[in-house]
């Protein structure tokens, strides 16, 4: 097991740093994007990595399922799964807002073993392995500081791609409000696994977001708990990454507490 996480590893930040150059060279030239749903962005460079990934994995474990946002879902006897968000951001990449990851996990019997956020705007790395902490650019991140009350909580969260739909909108502004006018500061940036990168690092205190993904949370939330923050779904259960469509992380147990108050009074 110890040797393919550690050749896993090393593959999946050596393929998500060329997908990242393969972002930044698309970048400088412009990109042109279509829709998946009413405000849901795909592009064609968000096939061609994820085709990119799949492919060079399955050249190095070629028993390994996949699952993917794009295109790539496969299912078999293996008990090693990679979740892959080719781009994650991709509204932001299609506009040219430098804010998007590369996102590459592994799963063992259902469990996140590793996972891979690589920034290419900013040149950064997250990396993570159950049970081995958490490093940037491959320096090994502190233990994580968190402010413990809300109102000195640096905080960031997401719109889900249905927020037009009937109620959704005003419960996703509403959380929104509440929040902002609770904590210290508020952003929006647009890519939850670099948020919650961003978290594991210590940026934001805490992350909350509905309607999330596999792909967008498999690598992400490990990095948090190796980070020492809480990840759980807004009821306050333990987060599976496979089921819950909710996704509240902090840095400290006080904050998540007082986060999870709050959400429970904006439903």
């Amino acid at each position: 097991m110890q040797d393919v996480a550690g050749r896993a590893l090393e593959l999946a930040v050596e393929l998500a740093g060329r997908a990242g150059e393969m972002l930044m060279a698309s970048l400088a030239g412009g990109t042109e994007m279509e829709l998946k749903g009413e405000i849901d962005p795909v592009t064609a460079l968000d096939r061609k990595i994820e085709r990119f990934l799949v492919e060079n994995i399955r050249r190095e474990f070629p028993g390994h399922e996949f699952l993917a946002e794009e295109e790539t879902n496969t299912t078999g006897d293996s008990d090693f799964r990679w979740v892959i968000d080719p781009i994650d951001g991709t509204t932001n990449f299609a506009h040219g807002y430098p804010c998007f990851v590369v996102s590459i996990a592994l799963e063992h019997s259902g469990e996140s073993m590793l996972g891979v956020i690589h920034q290419p705007a900013t040149r950064e790395t997250f990396t993570t392995s159950a049970g081995g902490g958490v490093f940037l650019n491959g320096r090994r991140l502190e233990r994580m500081r968190s402010a413990k009350n809300l109102d000195r909580a640096f905080l960031v969260t997401g719109f889900p791609y249905n927020i037009r739909e009937p109620g959704v909108l005003e419960r996703n502004t509403g959380r929104f409000e509440k929040f902002l006018g609770a904590s210290f500061a508020l952003r929006r940036d647009g890519s939850a696994a670099y948020d919650l990168a961003c978290v594991a690092a210590g940026r934001f205190d805490g992350f909350w977001e509905e309607n999330l993904n596999h792909w967008d949370t498999a690598a992400g939330c490990l990095m948090v708990r190796e980070a020492g923050g809480i990840v759980t779904d807004f009821e306050g259960r333990p987060f599976d990454p496979s089921t819950a469509k909710t996704v509240l992380a902090a840095g400290s147990e006080t904050l998540h507490g007082q986060m999870l108050k709050l959400l429970s009074g904006s439903e």
